[in-house]
Order: structure tokens, then C-alpha cells, then sequence
């Protein structure tokens, strides 16, 4: 699983996996912009069904500019995770220079009706060398 999924965090047995793929079919950097996807994968190692209610990324650019995005659920839903059970999506991130990184959290809730965040692990976002 980890070659799969390289990056990882586990908060309150909640454990958040992420790789990352450079997409050069959707990337200009002649134009300034790089893209990537990135496959998350929520898995529930508790004991309550949780709730993801909310997203927190910082997202860094390879200049140290620091972007903060927050928001609803993940890709419009806000899915039930039931233990032992797991939520997969794939979201993109451009930026503006070939390298940067992602990092944050989601706001969970649980059925006991309590609240905390879930770290998302730091990625790092790096385009590949390119022959000039």
C-alpha cells in the first residue's frame, strides 16, 4: 500500500493516503503552468463512522508563495466512512512554477457527535526535468 499511496498521516484512526501524478497533457510551462493530480484515500481504522465535513490545504509554489484553500467536503460530497471502510478521490492542483508542495487537514465528525481534524500528509508536487 505505501508504494501505492507514498505519502501518509494517521489522526484519531483516521488514515490519509496520497500520491501524485505530474499530468504533462494538461501542464504549459512555456505558459507558466504545471498540473497534477492527486488520489487521496480516507481510510476509517475506529471504532465510529465519521463524517468528512470540511477541507484545509495549504498549498506552497516553488517561489515559497504560501496559497490557503478551504472549503465543503471533497470534490462535492461530504462522504460517511464507516470503520473499516475507506473513501477514494482524485482532485488536480496547478501552479505557477514546476515545483511546490500540499498539505492540511479535513474537520471530521463522528457519531458520538464529536468534532477534530485529520492531518493530511505534506506531498511535494515536482514536474519532471525537461530537455531544453
Amino acid at each position: 500500500m505505501r508504494a501505492l499511496f507514498p505519502n501518509v498521516a494517521e489522526t484519531h484512526g483516521v488514515v490519509v493516503r496520497v500520491s501524485v501524478s505530474y499530468l504533462p497533457e494538461q501542464s504549459e510551462p512555456a505558459r507558466g503552468r504545471w498540473f497534477w493530480a492527486y488520489h487521496v484515500r480516507i481510510e476509517n481504522e475506529g471504532t465510529q463512522t465519521v463524517q468528512l465535513l470540511t477541507r484545509h490545504w495549504i498549498i506552497t509554489d516553488g517561489r515559497g508563495a504560501r496559497h490557503s484553500v478551504e472549503g465543503e467536503g471533497v470534490v462535492g460530497e461530504q462522504p460517511m466512512i464507516e470503520p473499516g471502510g475507506s473513501f477514494d478521490y482524485v482532485s488536480g492542483c496547478p501552479l505557477a512554477t514546476p515545483t511546490g508542495a500540499m498539505q492540511g487537514s479535513y474537520r471530521m465528525t463522528a457519531e458520538d457527535g464529536s468534532s477534530f481534524d485529520v492531518e493530511i500528509p505534506r506531498f511535494a508536487l515536482i514536474a519532471p526535468a525537461v530537455a531544453q
